[in-house]
């Protein structure tokens, strides 16, 4: 099946009660059982079943199913928002003294998260861009895992997915990767040799912009050393499989980061039209864009401009299109706030991947607490704005931007 009809008929979108055509929401505590013996089985993870929502649920279950099948994973663990998908995701693997080599133009709260990471003594080696070249030479007896964005938010790099994944390989670590702002529908990190891929579905996988969620997808495919990896040594019969057993029966459980079944239920009422929407998404991305890139005194980022860094790599890796983030420098801080002011169907608002177009000044919200070199390192200066582009009719949304700038001036 090819994307949207999967989304509607793969093997995992059948089977609910009734003949529902979505699940129901399974909207409880705890589930009851005819025995004790067979409850016993179920909280043991000896048998198949639900003990308590906080960890597992039928309704979070099929979400979580429904993005494995999308991302061609092996299993995949849903969280209560996006920073904790990551969260987990690495802390699964570390330990005190192990490192990560990361990209330092990341998401901003990501950043944050290494900060933290540090205070128990797992450090954080940054490249400027998540490539062969630079990586490599940070690669040491420490390291445990590459990670990086597919798309950079917002400063739009794009990772060679197969080519890092080698590189790691090489050396015996893993590749986890965001894809967040790329989403299923333009690429499958999986499938490209990353071995554990992350996405905040409160965006483009949901796409109302109703839900907070995040989700980690586990390929099962890398050989853990577990002399090595020593946080997943009581896991070590699992073999392949040990990444995502103690992701699931140990840090998911005593975290507490459980998603609601309400917020799986909207994310797989959402996530039915990724497609969709990821298509008029582009779409309308790339004309703003080439509009944009027209107006004098304006500097504009988007994958597919012309002298783009990476508009090759976009085109062989994620089928041509540039994605549903784009970032333009206005000059200065006031006119970027008087051009945010004077949009009239855009909404000013921290989220991406929404239906609405929205736009931010992120150096003033989201990168407030980043310092000049790490806001410069995400492409974010204080004449940044960064917009998620929805799937308004074109027309109106270049109007709108097109009447903001000119008041602005």
């Amino acid at each position: 099946m090819d994307f949207n009809t999967k989304l509607l008929h793969g093997k995992t979108s059948g089977d609910y009660p009734y003949g529902a055509t979505v699940p129901p929401i399974s909207q409880v505590s705890a589930f009851r059982y005819e025995s004790a013996e067979e409850q016993e089985r179920v909280f043991n993870h000896k048998a198949a079943g639900f003990a308590y929502s906080r960890v597992g649920n039928p309704t979070v279950a099929a979400f979580e199913q429904r993005i494995n099948e999308l991302e061609g994973g092996s299993s995949a663990t849903a969280c209560s928002s996006g920073m904790s998908a990551i969260t987990l995701a690495l802390l699964n693997i570390l330990c005190a003294g192990d490192e990560i080599i990361a990209g330092s133009g990341l998401y901003g709260g990501s950043i944050d998260l290494f900060e933290d990471l540090a205070r128990f003594g797992i450090r954080t080696r940054y490249v400027r861009h998540v490539n062969v070249e630079e990586v490599e030479p940070l690669i040491n007896e420490h390291t445990r895992l590459i990670y990086g964005e597919v798309i950079g938010n917002p400063g739009l790099d794009v990772m060679d997915v197969k080519a890092v994944a080698d590189l790691a390989h090489s050396y015996g670590i893993p590749l986890i990767t965001d894809s967040t702002t790329a989403t299923p529908y333009l690429v499958n990190p999986l499938r490209l040799g990353a071995d554990v891929t992350v996405h905040s579905s409160s965006k483009y996988i949901n796409g109302g912009g109703n839900s907070i969620s995040g989700v980690i997808v586990d390929g099962a495919s890398f050989n853990w050393d577990f002399d090595k990896f020593r946080a997943l040594d009581s896991c070590r019969k699992f073999g392949p499989m040990a990444y995502s057993i103690r992701l699931r029966t140990d840090l998911w459980e005593n975290f507490g980061v459980c998603l609601s079944p309400f917020n799986a239920f909207m994310n797989i009422v959402g996530m039915e039209t990724l497609g969709l929407r990821m298509e008029k998404i582009c779409s309308n991305a790339d004309t703003l864009a080439h509009v944009l890139d027209d107006i004098p005194g304006l500097s504009v980022n988007y994958l597919t401009l012309k002298g783009n860094p990476y508009k090759e790599l976009a085109y062989r890796q994620l089928n041509g299109k540039g994605g549903g983030i784009l970032t333009f420098r206005a000059g200065s801080k006031e006119k970027a706030f008087r051009i945010l002011d004077n949009l009239r169907y855009v909404v000013r608002a921290s989220n991406i991947g929404d239906l609405r177009t929205l736009a931010i000044h992120p150096a003033s919200t989201l990168y407030i607490k980043s310092t000049d070199e790490q806001r410069e390192a995400a492409g974010v200066y204080d004449d940044t704005i960064r917009v998620s582009v929805g799937i308004e009719d074109i027309d109106d949304l270049t109007e709108d931007f097109e009447r903001a700038i000119k008041l602005a001036e």
